[in-house]
């Protein structure tokens, strides 16, 4: 009965796991609100090689449209500007001394809709993979049965508890894509 168990907390474990990622995923989604992680994925050049924002300087967020940099050293300032001009968020910072403020413009209602399918794809990538998640415990379980470790019975009831811990999760993941959409489309 423990390799049952096993199997089961071995999926829940992967498939909160999902979950964290997906969340990490809609992290990186603008929602038309300055938010520290927006900046997440920004590559600066720094002394010699690339190096994220977030390890060059401090981000934070004075207000609800506004994201400032404050740079460690003003040797920097430069090429962490040009980093955020050329990212895909198309932002544009202005320089005060070693702080690098980023007004965050207000989203089009066509980017929302952009944004919006975007955070689908992600939902139905994790979707996707909680399914996988699913399969493989499935057999495993239908190894135990085949190998008589188990009965008949314990293998249905692992196959229900399986598939409620599947169910579970998609619909968390549903869940969190409502919420994400609905910041995103929020004015």
């Amino acid at each position: 009965m423990s390799d049952i168990n096993q199997i089961k907390t071995d999926a829940l474990s992967r498939m909160e796991k999902t979950l964290e990622s997906l969340k990490a995923d809609f992290g990186g989604l603008r929602a038309g609100r300055a938010h520290a992680s927006l900046l997440d994925g920004i590559m600066v050049e720094a002394y010699g090689s690339m190096s994220p924002i977030s390890q060059i300087g401090t981000i934070s967020t004075p207000d609800a449209r506004t994201l400032s940099v404050s740079l460690w050293d003003k040797s920097l300032v430069k090429s962490a500007e040009k980093a955020l001009r050329e990212s895909d968020l198309g932002l544009n910072p202005a320089v005060d001394g070693t702080l690098i403020r980023i007004p965050i413009p207000p989203l089009s209602e066509e980017r929302r809709k952009e944004l919006s399918k975007i955070a689908g794809k992600y939902a139905e990538q994790n979707k996707v993979a909680i399914r996988n998640i699913r399969r493989d415990a499935l057999d495993e379980v239908k190894k135990l049965k085949k190998d008589n470790i188990i009965s008949e019975d314990e293998e249905k009831r692992a196959e229900n508890d399986i598939q409620k811990l599947t169910d579970d999760a998609v619909k968390k993941v549903d869940e969190l894509l409502a919420q994400k959409e609905k910041d995103i489309m929020q004015v």
